[in-house]
């Protein structure tokens, strides 16, 4: 146990999923785990550990920004033993043409944050994800005959929701290869690669930034079917 996570070592699986909300972790537990159980709420960071087709999988909130999903995937792969960290949550589309609920496939995390010192002698702006998960999700979205709504690419994770006197511009993203932004997958896939583990994000897109469409707060929570199917289907690839 840690400070952060009751939990038992042996309560976390090997496999573990994260969303920053953990209303939505908990939603994806209750529709898709078999036998599962609560085994962590400290801070309200829900986490529950079930079964998809007999493959052991535990479910965890990680809330809000690289800070907090650092501590908690840190934790995870350091002291249990964790081997897969897969991170589904949503994000701001950079591109007019990728539509509200595609999904994204995040083979790479770019970010201007220093948080990368804390792990690394030189800065790293960005860091790629897993490359065998990358495959098996897709290919998990070409069987549920989603890939034509599915985008690979990379993402943006920044320090900030809001800002004031700060506009670094979407083209100066976009013009670099970035399709999507959120807050927290450099963080994971860098401490995956410090300790020589595996991580992916899969994203639900919530809002078109150019655009300016958006989803209901409700639609993040509960609305996101096709990214959670995805994910089970994910899951039984592993196997």
């Amino acid at each position: 146990m840690t400070a952060h996570n009751e939990a038992k070592k042996e309560e976390i699986a090997k496999i573990v999923l994260m969303a920053g909300d953990p209303l939505r972790a908990k939603k994806f537990a209750i529709e898709y785990l078999k036998n599962y159980k609560l085994v962590n709420s400290v801070r309200g960071m829900l986490t529950f550990t079930g079964y998809i087709n007999n493959i052991k999988v535990t479910v965890m909130g990680h809330g809000m920004g690289m800070e907090s999903i650092g501590i908690y995937a840190y934790e995870l792969y350091k002291f249990y033993d964790v081997d897969i960290i897969i991170r589904f949550g949503s994000c701001g589309s950079y591109i007019k043409e990728i539509n509200l609920f595609d999904l994204i496939i995040a083979d790479q995390a770019y970010t201007e944050s220093n948080y990368g010192l804390g792990f690394n002698k030189e800065k790293k702006d960005t860091i790629k994800a897993s490359s065998d998960l990358i495959l098996k999700a897709k290919k998990a979205s070409e069987e549920l005959n989603l890939i034509k709504k599915t985008k690979i690419g990379k993402i943006h994770s920044s320090m900030w929701f809001y800002t004031e006197g700060y506009d670094k511009g979407i083209s100066n993203y976009t013009k670099n290869g970035v399709i999507a932004v959120e807050m927290e997958s450099y963080a994971l896939y860098l401490i995956a690669k410090t300790l020589n583990k595996k991580a992916l994000t899969i994203l639900t897109v919530s809002d078109n930034l150019i655009t300016k469409q958006e989803t209901t707060a409700f639609e993040r929570q509960e609305g996101f079917i096709d990214m959670f199917k995805l994910l089970e289907k994910f899951v039984i690839n592993l196997s």
